[in-house]
């Protein structure tokens, strides 16, 4: 980012994606916690974004749980409504996170439905700074609490994110074989979101993988559902997104 022109903040900043940028189970039981977003929250021992940048007012949250790629053009819109300067991002897990492998989103469909989301947001709002976050490895989450009795309890009578989670005790071959489809369809949709932000052009970043690729743990983790992340997880979020910011996110 050396040798860029610094730009003011922004007075309005909008988190688009799903129940992750609503710090849904971060603060109780199955409710979003938007103080806890790692993009607009206003916790301070968080420090997201939103605090970095040292906004007042002016922090939207347009993302909403069990958000899919297909809600995220409907997200842009309220954006650009509200007229916002700097916009994150972060959906895919849903797309991903299905009760059956078959149901998950497929990449040509996931890609178009971004690629139409950021056209309309570029149209919408041509001087604002988008930033991109790389979703998750699911398979970690698996990784994590596999050994974990209560996790996989929660999983299993919850029928959380199956596609993955489903049967997390076995090591079948079937079962080894399907989460590390999963886990390729996540790594796919991370290559549609590098691409699609290079092809948005230099008012567009993403993390570079950073959030995908942080060895989180059930530390990091809702008790509630051990699903989402926790006040802990949410500050990694922020921590690992911002840094990969633009030169006005630099400074405080």
């Amino acid at each position: 980012m050396s040798g860029s022109v610094a730009e003011p903040g922004p007075r309005v900043m909008a988190a688009l994606g799903d129940s992750i940028s609503t710090g849904f189970n971060a603060c109780g039981w199955y409710v979003s916690c938007l103080s806890r977003s790692w993009a607009t929250g206003t916790d301070r021992d968080l420090d997201s974004h939103y605090l970095r940048l040292g906004m007042s007012g002016g922090n939207r949250n347009f993302a909403e749980p069990g958000a899919t790629s297909a809600d995220l053009r409907g997200q842009v819109d309220r954006a650009v409504t509200a007229g916002a300067g700097y916009v994150t991002i972060l959906i895919g897990a849903q797309d991903v996170c299905t009760r059956t492998e078959r149901a998950m989103t497929s990449v040509p469909v996931y890609r178009s439905r971004v690629e139409q989301a950021l056209s309309a947001l570029r149209e919408g709002l041509p001087q604002a700074r988008v930033f991109v976050a790389s979703i998750p490895d699911l398979r970690r989450l698996w990784v994590a609490g596999r050994e974990h009795g209560l996790a996989r309890a929660f999983w299993t009578l919850g029928r959380i994110c199956q596609s993955m989670l489903a049967d997390p005790a076995s090591k079948a071959r079937a079962d080894v074989d399907r989460r590390a489809r999963v886990r390729q369809r996540v790594v796919d949709f991370n290559a549609v979101l590098a691409r699609a932000c290079a092809a948005y052009g230099p008012r567009c970043r993403t993390d570079g993988g950073a959030v995908f690729s942080y060895p989180y743990t059930l530390a990091h983790i809702s008790g509630w559902d051990y699903f989402h992340p926790n006040a802990l997880g949410q500050k990694v979020l922020a921590e690992q997104t911002f840094k990969h910011g633009f030169d006005w996110l630099e400074a405080r």
